[in-house]
């Protein structure tokens, strides 16, 4: 089973910068998105007949947004946490006969840190959130987690230290999760890889230099590692200021 996760950061304007083609050609089983930026009825994907398409919108127009195509038909589909009301579009959980496939695009403390309480608060529901899952069978969890976990996340470490993604407190939140009973996939079969990055800002030739962030993510339940294939990152793959992410498991 191959599964991808992008942010696109506006989908309409991925669409017309190759969205389409990148789809066609990865040819997943279950393809996730974060900020679609869209309303119901706002687009037509060229995809629609061989997929199912479920979206969780934002209600503020033009903002966050997550949206899963899958060509497998879930048990159950839910639209944010269960346990409160969740207005920005972030969070979308496929349930499947042998896993759950959540798909989150979650907060960002913004530049001046403005945002991090109502981060940090968010992580402690969300991780509550998929422990539960977890308890009932294993998580396929994927998205953007706006966090560099570790050094090796990110281009410039060091002039970093304390910015919004890479904060202490966003990396405890990271490694809190983690400890909960995940695995960061791509860490776990590339330990020691460098230069491995799936956001670059949009200033003049960064990412041409490849000064980049790791803050897209799959991870798994630990009891799915027998099961993991690979993990990889396009980062040849344009159309958004993020690239895809690419999971293959023998499910």
């Amino acid at each position: 089973m191959k599964l991808v996760s992008w942010n696109v950061n506006g989908l309409r304007a991925a669409v017309n910068k190759g969205f389409n083609d990148y789809f066609r050609e990865v040819d997943a089983d279950i393809f996730c998105v974060q900020e679609t930026k869209l309303q119901e009825g706002q687009i037509n994907l060229e995809h629609s007949e061989e997929y199912t398409s479920y979206w969780n919108y934002a209600e503020k127009k033009g903002y966050s947004g997550t949206a899963v195509f899958s060509r497998i038909k879930p048990l159950s589909v839910r639209y944010g946490l269960e346990e409160d009301y969740e207005d920005e579009g972030r969070i979308l959980t496929l349930e499947y006969e042998t896993f759950y496939l959540v798909n989150v695009y979650t907060p960002n403390a913004r530049r001046d840190l403005s945002r991090l309480p109502l981060r940090l608060a968010w992580e402690d529901r969300f991780r509550s959130y998929i422990k539960g899952l977890d308890a009932v069978k294993p998580v396929i969890l994927c998205g953007d987690l706006n966090v560099a976990h570790h050094d090796i996340d990110l281009k410039n470490p060091k002039p970093n230290r304390g910015n919004s993604g890479f904060t202490d407190e966003e990396r405890g939140k990271m490694t809190e999760l983690l400890d909960a009973g995940f695995l960061d996939t791509f860490r776990h079969l590339y330990p020691d890889r460098g230069e491995a990055y799936t956001w670059w800002s949009y200033m003049p030739k960064v990412r041409e230099r490849n000064i980049g962030w790791r803050i897209d993510y799959f991870l798994i339940s630990e009891r799915l590692a027998p099961q993991l294939m690979d993990s990889t990152i396009d980062c040849d793959i344009m159309g958004s200021d993020h690239c895809p992410v690419v999971l293959e498991m023998s499910l």
